[in-house]
Parts: C-alpha cells; sequence; structure tokens
C-alpha cells in the first residue's frame, strides 16, 4: 500500500495554512495499490513529541475502501459516505491542525487498509481505534512531516 499527499512531500515541513497559526486546514491524502481484501480504511495524524503524551490531531475511520483519497480542507459533511470522525485530543472531531508549544515536531500521517468495517458507535480516540482494528490490519502506510511554530 502507498500514500501520497498533494499537500506535503514525505519529510517536508508544513505549510502555516495546515496549522492553528494558519486555516488549520487538513492535509489531502491518496492511496493506491490497496491489498485484497480490503473493506474499509482509518487514518490518524498525531505529534509522537507533544509534552507527556503522543498528541492526536485526526482520527477517521470505516472510510470506503473505494475511496482512493480525501481532498485538502474537507468538511465533515464531505467525508464519504459512512466514514467515521473520532475524537482527536482537544475531545472533538474534525481536524485540528499543528502548534506546538516549543520546538520543532514531527506529524505522521497513517493509513491502515482493514479486513472489516469496524462498525462501532459513536466516535473513536485514536487508543480506542488501535484497539478496534487489532487483527483487522491488512497494510498500512505512513508519511511524516515537521512543524516548528513561528510566533
Amino acid at each position: 500500500m502507498q500514500i501520497v499527499s498533494a499537500s506535503f512531500a514525505d519529510g517536508a515541513a508544513f505549510d502555516a495554512r495546515h496549522t492553528r497559526e494558519g486555516a488549520d486546514i487538513s492535509l489531502a491524502l491518496s492511496s493506491n495499490c490497496m491489498p485484497a481484501g480490503t473493506k474499509s480504511l482509518a487514518r490518524s495524524v498525531a505529534d509522537p513529541a507533544a509534552p507527556k503524551m503522543t498528541w492526536v490531531h485526526w482520527v477517521l475511520h470505516d472510510i470506503p475502501a473505494a475511496a482512493t483519497g480525501l481532498p485538502e480542507g474537507i468538511a465533515p459533511a464531505a467525508l464519504p459516505p459512512g466514514t467515521v470522525g473520532g475524537l482527536n485530543d482537544w475531545k472533538r472531531s474534525g481536524y485540528g491542525g499543528p502548534c506546538p508549544p516549543i520546538g520543532r515536531h514531527r506529524y505522521f500521517q497513517k493509513l491502515y487498509a482493514l479486513d472489516a468495517r469496524l462498525a462501532v458507535r459513536g466516535p473513536l480516540a485514536n487508543a480506542e481505534l488501535e484497539a478496534a482494528m487489532r487483527g483487522h490490519i491488512l497494510a498500512a502506510a505512513e508519511l511524516m512531516e515537521r512543524y516548528q511554530k513561528r510566533r
């Protein structure tokens, strides 16, 4: 499985429009080479270097396997039918861009191909998503970008 983004190159710095200092719009992500048997996809965006914990910026699951990507700045109402928005670490659904308190941080965009729809009720936090995906992950891919707050 392979993922790419029209919003950034793997390992590059975030454009400010994708951060809380800018317009705070989500990044584009597309995928190809899905493994046979993929029934749904899950996506997360997280900063493992946040103080005291991995800070999760976006969680999505039950994305239809036929969805080849999500455009930049996608509104929750425009997500593919059946997609469920999970809870980020601001305890809300939807994308929340980076705004690290100090230093340069790395952010990982992860995409998982699953052999089932998770079909769980309500939005999941990232830890709950990871537990629900256990035993269902066919493949995973990730991209990384960096960001350091400007102000």
